[in-house]
């Protein structure tokens, strides 16, 4: 991992250990003041100060080091940096969006558990993140009501074991990978006790943002899955892999992940051709398939976020005509109510 401003002590030199995963989220920045700072950027202007806060009071800013790393400073348009950065832009309300975009609230069969395409039950299993971007479709989730130790997830597995028309389940958050492995561990083996379950997708941001996470204990439970396991991962631009993201995601393949990449398309940070170009280039590169590329799930604060669909479909016709079909993400929303991703 580069070091970008060799005056902060605090980033991590290329050479150096990097640190346990809970001593990252406990050194994460937490605070608009001090991102800024490190990246060598002025204050925000006087009268936006106020709507920031505002923004950051429901859903404050979190980003670790790790991640900061990647970030060019000086540059207020940086693609990371405006991921995970509040603007005031996020205190206005947008007709059409709303606290669920999604329809997690009707899809929820128990506390924490969703089942809305056939085959598949979705577990919330915490709420925490290692990252908190800004253009988040659970930002507004009940999280308070999702169930988090085994003890409380036991309804769920038992509603799993007794729906035998299911053979896959999702782990997904806020993000999975943020639970202990022990807490993990407990989830394969009882997924592992069903026979009716062949596969196990966790859907995880956190090796993307703290790699260091794929560690040997998270190693040991992926190795005791009777499951085919599948990591959808989250990389929204090329920029994001670094060396320290390549070793962690050959650490998951070498252990037989099928690694996937899941993306949204986002204005003034991948809406262009070339950049998902890139991306795809860079994701094939370490063994992951680009998988999804997602329009703006409509939640509210994150309208200035949206790219047309006219713009993301003309983009993907492009990528068609230049790289291979493989290559290519399907272009997809997920809108309340439907039975599978609708292609776009």
């Amino acid at each position: 991992m580069a070091t970008i401003l060799a005056s902060t002590q605090q980033l991590v030199e290329a050479s150096s250990p990097l640190p346990a995963w809970p001593q990252a989220m406990a050194r994460a920045i937490r605070d608009t003041k001090t991102l800024l700072s490190v990246l060598e950027l002025p204050p925000d202007a006087a009268g936006e100060v106020q709507q920031i806060q505002l923004a950051e009071q429901d859903f404050p800013l979190l980003v670790p080091w790790e991640f900061v790393a990647r970030m060019r400073p000086r540059d207020p348009a940086d693609p990371l940096l405006r991921q995970v950065l509040a603007t005031s832009s996020e205190t206005e309300f947008s007709d059409g969006y709303g606290s669920d975009p999604v329809g997690d609230g009707a899809a929820e069969v128990l506390p924490g558990l969703l089942q809305k395409y056939q085959g598949r039950a979705l577990l919330v299993t915490t709420g925490a993140c290692a990252v908190h971007c800004r253009y988040c479709f659970r930002r507004q989730f009940p999280y308070s009501d999702v169930p988090k130790t085994p003890s409380a997830w036991q309804p769920a597995i038992d509603h799993i074991a007794g729906d035998t028309s299911l053979d896959e389940l999702i782990l997904s958050g806020g993000d999975p990978l943020m639970l202990s492995d022990r807490s993990l561990m407990w989830l394969v083996q009882q997924a592992n006790s069903l026979p009716h379950i062949a596969r196990l997708r966790i859907h995880t941001r956190v090796p993307i943002i703290i790699p260091q996470r794929v560690c040997d204990d998270l190693l040991a439970w992926v190795h005791a899955a009777r499951m085919q396991v599948i990591f959808v991962v989250h990389i929204n631009h090329p920029h994001e892999i670094d060396d320290a993201v390549r070793a962690a995601i050959g650490r998951l393949r070498d252990a037989g992940v099928m690694l996937l990449n899941q993306s949204v398309l986002l204005r003034g940070i991948n809406d262009d051709v070339a950049v998902q170009r890139d991306l795809s280039a860079q994701l094939l590169s370490v063994g992951v398939l680009p998988y999804y590329l997602h329009q703006l799930d409509r939640v509210q604060g994150a309208a200035h976020f949206e790219v047309p669909q006219s713009q993301g479909q003309a983009i993907i016709a492009d990528l068609r005509s230049q790289i291979s079909g493989y290559a290519v993400p399907k272009y997809v929303a997920e809108v309340a109510g439907d039975s599978s991703k609708r292609p776009l």
